[in-house]
C-alpha cells in the first residue's frame, strides 16, 4: 500500500495546490482595487453583499483542503501484535484525497461563478467561441445576481457542472477534444 499512499498524498498536495490558485483568481474578481469590477460582483454595493459568500466559501475549503493535504503516508502506527510494524495508511492518504478533490471541484465552482458575474458586469461580447459555450452553459441554470440571494443554490449548481463535465463538453463541442 506504500506507492498508492505516497502517490495519493501527492496528487492531495498538487489538486489543494490548484484550488489555492483558483481561490486567489476568485478573491482577485471580487475586489474591486484589482479588477476593476463592482465590489463583490454586485451593482449596488453596501445594499447588497453580491458574491462576497462565495469567496468566503472558497477560502474556508481552500484552508480546510491545507489540513487534509498533510500526508497519511508519512504516518505509521503498528498492528497485528506488533508483527505488521509499518502500516503504509494508502487507505487514509486515498480518503483524503477525494475529501481534497471535491472541496476542490467546489472551489473551481465558485470561480467560473465569479467569472460568469464578472462578464455579464463588463460584457459578454468579446469572449472567444469556446468560452462563449461554457457562459451560455453557465447561464442556462444559474442567472446573474443582480440583488441579495441565496447564493447555495447557485454554488451547489456549479458543482454540479464541474463534477459532471458539462463545461468540458461545452467547450469541446466548439473547439475539439481538450484532454
Amino acid at each position: 500500500g506504500e506507492p498508492v499512499g505516497l502517490a495519493m498524498d501527492f496528487i492531495a498536495i498538487a489538486i489543494s495546490e490548484l484550488a489555492d490558485i483558483s481561490e486567489r483568481r476568485t478573491e482577485r474578481l471580487v475586489n474591486p482595487q484589482l479588477s476593476g469590477l463592482p465590489a463583490f460582483l454586485i451593482e449596488h454595493g453596501g445594499v447588497n453583499s453580491g458574491l462576497m459568500i462565495t469567496q468566503y466559501a472558497a477560502a474556508s475549503m481552500v484552508s480546510e483542503n491545507k489540513v487534509y493535504a498533510h500526508p497519511a503516508s508519512v504516518d505509521s502506527i503498528p498492528s497485528s501484535a506488533n508483527q505488521e510494524d509499518h502500516v503504509s495508511m494508502g487507505t487514509t492518504a486515498a480518503r483524503k484525497a477525494r475529501m481534497i478533490l471535491d472541496n476542490s471541484q467546489k472551489v473551481v465552482g465558485i470561480e467560473l461563478l465569479a467569472a460568469a458575474q464578472a462578464l455579464w458586469l463588463r460584457g459578454e461580447s468579446l469572449l472567444a467561441p469556446a468560452t462563449a459555450a461554457v457562459y451560455q452553459k453557465i447561464r442556462q441554470t444559474v442567472p446573474p445576481v443582480d440583488t441579495d440571494v441565496v447564493m447555495y443554490p447557485q454554488m451547489a449548481e456549479l458543482d454540479r457542472l464541474v463534477k459532471s463535465g458539462a463545461l468540458l463538453e461545452a467547450a469541446e463541442q466548439v473547439c475539439g477534444r481538450l484532454l
